[in-house]
């Protein structure tokens, strides 16, 4: 059975995702300011002005909360990431997506909070072995729709972010060896 989703004239939206984006904004930034281990759901639905039945609606914990603010922030890397690389082809493209998306995401201050907490990957990793980002990985570098190799990109800007080198140029020497 489909429901149908109706724009509620009142919310401006569909009532549904109007809500959820409203408790993922207000999370983020509760979040960046205080560190995920310093929020609890209780001061999030507070702070959204709903109660904490609703907040569990959306989100049945705060790992999966956490995991839609880190995919809403992933989102709008990829998209500047996106811009950037269009004009490489090829393992060149690769290394460039990859290494870009390391840059985006350190300087994206939800992201980079997120990876340098002891929180990073949110509910046991869901957030990293995510098909969507699986998917973004893909469409970044070019590559043919290939799951493997997509997780393998995800997991190496991942390894970037968390374990990174002396600086900047150790990591593009290092992607580069390796992706050619």
């Amino acid at each position: 059975m489909v429901t149908e989703q109706r724009v509620d004239w009142l919310a401006g939206g569909v009532r549904r995702s109007v809500a959820a984006d409203r408790i993922v904004g207000v999370a983020s930034e509760l979040f960046q300011a205080r560190g995920f281990d310093h929020v609890g759901m209780d001061e999030v639905a507070s702070a959204v002005g709903c109660s904490r039945a609703t907040l569990y609606r959306h989100f049945p914990g705060k790992a999966a909360l956490f995991d839609a603010v880190m995919a809403k922030s992933a989102i709008a890397v990829a998209e500047r990431v996106a811009v950037a690389v269009r004009r490489y082809e090829g393992s060149r493209r690769i290394a460039e997506a990859i290494l870009a998306s390391v840059a985006a995401v350190r300087s994206d201050p939800v992201l980079a909070n997120g990876f340098a907490g002891t929180r990073a990957g949110g509910s046991g990793g869901a957030f990293t072995s995510s098909p969507e980002l699986g998917r973004v990985a893909t469409l970044l570098t070019g590559i043919a729709p290939d799951d493997e190799a997509a997780q393998w990109i995800v997991r190496m800007v991942l390894s970037l972010l968390t374990w990174p080198l002396a600086d900047v140029a150790s990591e593009r020497r290092m992607v580069e060896r390796f992706i050619r």
